[in-house]
C-alpha cells in the first residue's frame, strides 16, 4: 500500500541521513539535507494519503473504519486523522519530520545534533510501522464507527496536534544539547537556539494542556477541569521538566557550571514525553482513565525505545561529565541564579510528586494487584510547593528590582497581600493552605506585572510568570471557593446558590432529531445543557449548560430523566398485545436495499384505542454493523412507537412504546448546581502563560 511504502522510505532516508550527519565527511551537510528534506516529503506522502482516505470513506481500511463515518462533519472527519494511536504517532512523524526540514536549511543545527534528531525520526517511524494506520480491515463495513460523540467538539478537534507539536519540537532542544555532548562544543549560538526551540515547545505543549482542562470542563459535566487523570498528568511532568530546563539554560548562559545539571534536565524532560506515550498507550492505565487507550503491542515498543533513548543519553552524558565546566552554579544565596535554581528544585519535587502518583498503576501491578492514588494526594502534596514557588517567583522579581532601581516596594506587597488574603474568604473559603497559597498567588502576580509592565526583567518571562500565579488564584477561588447543591427540578422549579436564581424551563428537542437541550434561566439569562442523541434517540453524549457571570461561572450538570412511561411489546405477526393506551398488531414487513449496502426494514403495525385504527409504520435502517430507528409519533403524538426488532423468519416484530415528546419533556430531572467563582481568570492565566512564553522566543 502507498501509505506503507511512503513510511518505509522515510525511515530509510532517516537512517541514511542520521549516518551522513555521523560520518561527517566531505559534502555530508548537503547530502544530509537532502535526505532530511526526502524523509519529509515521503511522511507528508504517507499523511496525505492517511488524510485522504479518510476523506474518501475508505471504511476497508480498518482505522478508518474505526474513527471515520460517512455522515461525519468535515472538521471531524479530518480529526479522526489523529483520534486513535496509530493516527496520532503519524502526525507526531510529520511534524518532526517538518521540524527536520527547517533545521537543515534555515536554523542549521549543527551535524551531530541533526545525527540525533534523525535518528530520533527514525525510531518515531518505526513506532508508525508497526502500529500503521494503513492495516486494511478484517472484514468489509459499508459505514464506519465514526468519532466518539464526546470527541465531535471544536475545543478537542485542536488538542492533540497542539499536543503533538509540543511533543515533537522538544526533540528539536534535545538534539541540540546531545549534539553539544558529542561535539564538545559546551556553549555557544546553539544555547539560544535550544531556548527558543524549548519556548515553542513549551508553549505549546502548556497550551494542549489548557484546551484539555477547558475541554473536561466545557463537555465532560463533572464540574471540573483537572481531575489528576494519569493521561492529563503524563502531559504536565514533561511540560514541568522542560520548564526546569529553560530555567536552567537561563543560568547556564551566565554560570557554565549549570551545564551539567541543564543536560540532565533535557534528558529526563525528553525521556519523560516518550514514558508518558507509553504509559498511555499501553493499555496498562485501562482501568485507571477515561482518555488511556486500549492495551496494544506498541507498550512493548515504546518501552524499548524509551529505554534506548533514556539510558544511551545517560551515558553520553556520564562519559562527558569530566569535560563540563566544574565551579559554583550562582555567585551568592541572594542572587537571581540561585533563585532560579531554587525555583528549578520546587519544579522537580512537583514533576517528581506527580509522576509518583501517575505511576503508581505501574508500580502496583509489577508487584500485584494495580491501584492508583485519588486526587486528594495530589492537592495534599502539591499545595505546599505551590505555595514555594510563588514565594520564590515574588523574591526573584523583587531581586531584580533592587539591582536595577534599588525599589524596596513594601506598600505595593501590603496591598496585594490583603487582597490575595480577603478574595478567598469572600467567597467562602476557610481552609489555611488554600488562604496561604491565595496570598502569595496575588503577590507573585502583582509582583510579575509590575516587572513586566516597567520593562524592569524580561516581559515575556514575567507575563508567563503572572498568567501561572493569576491561575494559582482562579483555582483557589473558583475550587475552595464553589458551592454546589443536587436537587430534582420539574419545569418551572427554581433553586438559589451563591446568590443566583436557577430556574429548569425543561427540554426542546432539535428539529433533526439529533440533540435535546435541557433549558435553564440564571437571574433571568438562558443557559442551555446540551445531549447528544443517537438515531434510536437514546442519549450519545452529554455536556453541561454554563452560565457566564462577572463573579464567576453557574454550572449545571443534568443526568438523565428517570423516563416513565417506555414499554417493550413483542408482536406475533396477525396477534394483538396491548399496553394502557393502545392494542398493537404485527400486520405485515418490507425490506428494501439501500445504498452502501443498506437495508430499510418497515413494519406495519396497526394500532386501535377502541374506536379508532391508525396504520404505523416504523422503520429500521439496518447495517452490516446493527441498525438505527427512530420513534415516530401516534394518536397525535399522544405516544410514539419505535421498531426495535425484526424476528430472523419475520413472524414477530419488537416494538418499544414511548411517552410523546411533550410528556418526555415536562418529566423532573436531577441536575447538580455548582457556582465556580471567577474561574474566568484561570483561562486568562493560560493565555497570559502561552502569550509570555511566545514573547520570550522574539526577546
Amino acid at each position: 500500500m502507498l501509505g506503507t511504502i511512503a513510511l518505509a522510505a522515510t525511515l530509510f532516508f532517516a537512517l541514511c541521513a542520521a549516518l551522513v550527519y555521523g560520518v561527517r565527511l566531505e559534502g555530508s551537510e548537503r547530502y544530509g539535507r537532502i535526505l532530511a528534506g526526502l524523509s519529509f516529503l515521503t511522511a507528508l506522502m504517507a499523511s496525505a494519503y492517511l488524510m485522504a482516505l479518510i476523506l474518501g470513506n475508505r471504511f476497508d481500511v480498518a482505522y478508518v473504519a474505526s474513527y471515520s463515518s460517512t455522515d461525519l462533519p468535515l472538521m471531524y472527519k479530518i480529526s479522526a486523522f489523529w483520534a486513535g494511536q496509530q493516527g496520532s504517532f503519524l502526525l507526531w512523524l510529520f511534524i518532526h519530520a517538518a521540524a527536520a526540514l527547517l533545521l537543515v536549511t534555515k536554523h542549521r543545527m549543527e551535524q551531530r545534533g541533526l545525527m540525533v534528531y534523525m535518528l530520533l525520526e527514525a525510531l518515531l517511524t518505526i513506532l508508525v510501522l508497526a502500529k500503521s494506520p494503513f492495516v486494511p480491515a478484517e472484514a468489509v463495513v459499508q459505514d464506519g464507527v465514526g468519532l466518539n460523540p464526546l470527541l465531535q467538539d471544536p475545543w478537542m478537534a485542536v488538542h492533540p496536534p497542539i499536543i503533538f507539536l509540543g511533543y515533537a519540537l522538544f526533540a528539536v532542544p534535545f538534539s541540540y544539547c546531545m549534539g553539544s555532548l558529542l561535539d564538545g562544543a559546551f556553549t555557544g549560538p546553539w544555547l539560544e537556539r535550544a531556548r527558543k526551540w524549548a519556548l515553542v515547545s513549551w508553549a505549546f505543549l502548556g497550551a494542549g494542556i489548557f484546551i484539555g482542562g477547558y475541554w473536561a470542563y466545557k463537555v465532560l459535566g463533572w464540574g471540573g477541569y483537572w481531575g489528576w487523570d494519569p493521561v492529563e498528568n503524563s502531559s504536565l511532568v514533561p511540560w514541568l521538566l522542560a520548564g526546569v530546563f529553560l530555567h536552567i539554560l537561563h543560568v547556564a548562559r551566565r554560570r557554565q557550571a549549570a551545564l551539567s545539571v541543564m543536560h540532565l534536565a533535557v534528558i529526563f524532560a525528553f525521556s519523560l514525553v516518550i514514558y508518558g506515550t507509553f504509559l498511555t498507550r499501553s493499555g496498562i492505565l485501562g482501568d485507571f482513565s477515561v482518555h488511556s487507550f486500549s492495551g496494544t503491542s506498541i507498550g512493548m515498543t515504546l518501552a524499548v525505545v524509551n529505554a534506548l533513548v533514556l539510558v544511551g543519553a545517560l551515558i553520553l552524558l556520564a562519559v562527558k561529565a569530566g569535560r563540563l565546566p566544574q565551579g559554583s552554579m550562582y555567585p551568592a544565596h541572594d542572587s537571581r541564579e540561585f533563585l532560579l535554581l531554587l525555583g528549578s528544585l520546587i519544579l522537580v519535587f512537583l514533576a517528581a510528586i506527580i509522576f509518583l502518583g501517575m505511576s503508581m498503576p505501574l508500580f502496583t501491578q509489577l508487584i500485584g494487584q494495580p491501584a492508583a492514588v485519588d486526587s486528594a494526594f495530589y492537592v495534599r502534596t502539591t499545595m505546599p510547593l505551590a505555595i514555594a514557588m510563588c514565594i520564590v517567583m515574588t523574591l526573584s522579581c523583587l531581586r531584580g528590582w533592587q539591582q536595577q532601581t534599588g525599589e524596596r516596594p513594601r506598600l505595593l506587597l501590603a496591598v496585594l497581600a490583603v487582597i490575595g488574603l480577603v478574595c478567598p474568604l469572600l467567597v467562602g473559603v476557610r481552609e489555611v493552605m488554600p488562604i496561604l497559597l491565595s496570598a502569595v498567588a496575588v503577590i507573585a502576580f502583582g509582583t510579575a506585572f509590575y516587572s513586566a509592565h516597567r520593562g524592569l526583567l524580561g516581559a515575556g518571562g514575567m507575563i508567563a510568570h503572572a498568567g501561572v500565579s493569576l491561575a494559582l488564584f482562579a483555582m483557589v477561588l473558583a475550587g475552595s471557593g464553589s458551592q454546589s447543591l443536587t436537587k430534582e427540578l420539574a419545569p418551572g422549579d427554581s433553586v438559589m446558590l451563591a446568590g443566583y436564581t436557577v430556574t429548569y424551563e425543561g427540554q426542546v428537542f432539535a428539529e433533526d432529531g439529533t440533540a435535546k437541550h435541557y433549558r435553564y434561566l440564571v437571574d433571568g439569562e438562558e443557559a442551555r445543557a446540551l445531549t447528544k442523541l443517537h438515531k434510536n434517540g437514546e442519549d450519545a453524549a452529554r455536556e453541561p449548560a454554563i452560565a457566564h457571570t462577572l463573579t464567576g461561572d453557574i454550572y449545571i450538570a443534568p443526568t438523565p430523566p428517570r423516563t416513565t412511561g417506555r414499554e417493550e411489546l413483542l408482536l406475533k405477526k396477525g396477534r394483538m398485545a396491548m399496553d394502557d393506551r393502545f392494542a398493537y398488531r404485527y400486520e405485515n414487513v418490507t425490506m428494501e436495499n439501500q445504498p452502501g449496502g443498506k437495508m430499510l426494514v418497515t413494519a406495519e403495525i396497526s394500532v386501535t384505542d377502541g374506536e379508532k385504527v391508525e396504520h404505523a409504520k416504523p422503520q429500521i435502517l439496518a447495517t452490516l454493523d446493527g441498525g438505527t430507528s427512530e420513534p415516530i409519533p401516534i394518536f397525535g403524538g399522544e405516544k410514539r412507537l419505535r421498531l426495535t426488532g425484526i424476528s430472523g423468519n419475520d413472524d414477530q416484530a419488537r416494538i418499544e412504546i414511548l411517552p410523546s415528546a411533550a410528556e418526555e419533556a415536562s418529566q423532573p430531572i436531577t441536575a447538580s448546581v455548582s457556582s465556580k467563582p471567577y474561574i474566568y481568570l484561570l483561562w486568562l492565566g493560560a493565555l497570559a502563560v502561552t502569550a509570555g512564553c511566545f514573547l520570550a522566543v522574539r526577546r
